[in-house]
């Protein structure tokens, strides 16, 4: 596939095909998604400059979630609608409860209620 030949229209960084970030340019001329094999020429990406940053919090700042009976809840906060009460936001954290090869188990805390409920992946 060739550019322009896309439904959609993405910033560079993104394949607009799929929406996967798109590798960093290298020595080859064209840029290849590595999900769905649609190309970009090296040369639209000429004068772009690429930023990242990486923020880390410090150590006992991850915010606390005040649950109705006053009891603290740690750990962060999704978009999710718990099943139980339809309270938006749970608490999360995940562990590796099977074999390494497998993937971790989520579990999620409804903030107002506390009722957990688990996801494996």
């Amino acid at each position: 596939m060739e550019l322009g030949t896309s439904c959609f229209q993405s910033d560079l960084d993104f394949c607009p095909e799929c929406g996967t970030i798109l590798p960093l340019p290298g020595v080859q001329d064209k840029v290849t998604c590595v999900r769905c094999s649609f190309s970009i020429d090296v040369r639209d990406f000429e004068g772009k400059v690429v930023q990242s940053c990486v923020e880390f919090n410090r150590l006992g700042s991850v915010p606390l979630m005040i649950v109705g009976d006053g009891q603290e809840v740690k750990g962060p906060t999704i978009d999710r609608k718990c099943p139980q009460c339809g309270h938006e936001g749970m608490v999360y954290h995940t562990r590796q409860m099977r074999s390494a090869d497998e993937g971790q188990t989520v579990f999620y805390t409804c903030g107002r209620c506390k009722f957990q409920e688990k996801e494996d992946s």
